[in-house]
């Protein structure tokens, strides 16, 4: 049953967080002008700043486990709402994400996504968009980061069956680098939509990475068979269970 006081607590969180994005992107904007790094410490404050208002606000501790890699990697990520980002982005040194095309026109979340060499791709065009994302892959490869992609293409809640796209492969293939994978259980407590948050532990995990030159079958399937036990894993460990 949810309680009434949390949603009020949520309401008041997901408000200041709304609004610390402009403040914090103007207050860095100087920064965010001169470097691409200068971005990337206002990205990096201000995913702190959420991780910290949610703990005393509305109770949700975070925890980001295993190792954050460093250097030109991919990362392949569960994607369960707005606060896996957070978690991802707040602990790699040069976060890259391959987002949606639309994005790129919300107010300072686009700019600054551009900014620190997010890649925009049309996702509804499958095969362009794969096709596109693997070309700015390889144009931004001059400036070494972590490019992070989401294998199902978008948030999917607990509990729900979701099929892995070919884009992920693509790029391991491309990158001929072994791929992070990453879980979480975010979604337990952060829902995809709504206001309402739950107290608990978040938690992002980076897993061992998956060896490089696999065929792309034995990858996809690796892949999905190692982030989606993980997850489930984290999710039961807060106490989520599976509707039969």
């Amino acid at each position: 049953m949810r309680s009434p006081l949390q949603y009020l607590r949520s309401l008041v969180f997901v408000g200041q967080m709304y609004l610390a994005m402009p403040v914090i992107g103007l207050l860095y904007l100087p920064l965010a002008l001169a470097s691409p790094r200068g971005a990337t410490l206002a990205a990096r404050h201000y995913c702190h700043w959420v991780r910290w208002t949610a703990r005393w606000m509305i109770g949700l501790r975070s925890e980001v486990r295993g190792t954050p890699p460093e250097g030109e990697v991919l990362i392949a990520a569960k994607h369960q709402s707005f606060f896996d980002i957070i978690l991802l982005a707040g602990s790699l040194p040069r976060p890259r994400f391959i987002m949606k095309k639309s994005l790129t026109w919300a107010p300072v979340l686009g700019w600054y996504a551009l900014r620190i060499g997010c890649v925009p791709v049309d996702r509804g065009k499958r095969g362009q968009a794969i096709i596109s994302m693997s070309q700015q892959v390889a144009e931004g490869r001059q400036a070494p980061g972590q490019l992070i992609i989401y294998p199902q293409g978008t948030r999917v809640a607990p509990g729900v069956s979701r099929p892995y796209k070919i884009g992920a492969g693509v790029l391991y293939q491309q990158f001929g680098q072994p791929c992070v994978p990453a879980a979480t259980n975010v979604g337990v407590f952060w829902p995809r939509t709504g206001i309402y948050r739950k107290p608990g532990l978040a938690v992002l995990e980076y897993l061992p990475p998956i060896a490089a030159q696999k065929p792309l079958d034995l990858f996809m399937a690796d892949l999905e068979e190692t982030v989606e036990t993980a997850s489930n894993r984290l999710m039961a460990e807060a106490g989520f269970v599976a509707e039969a």
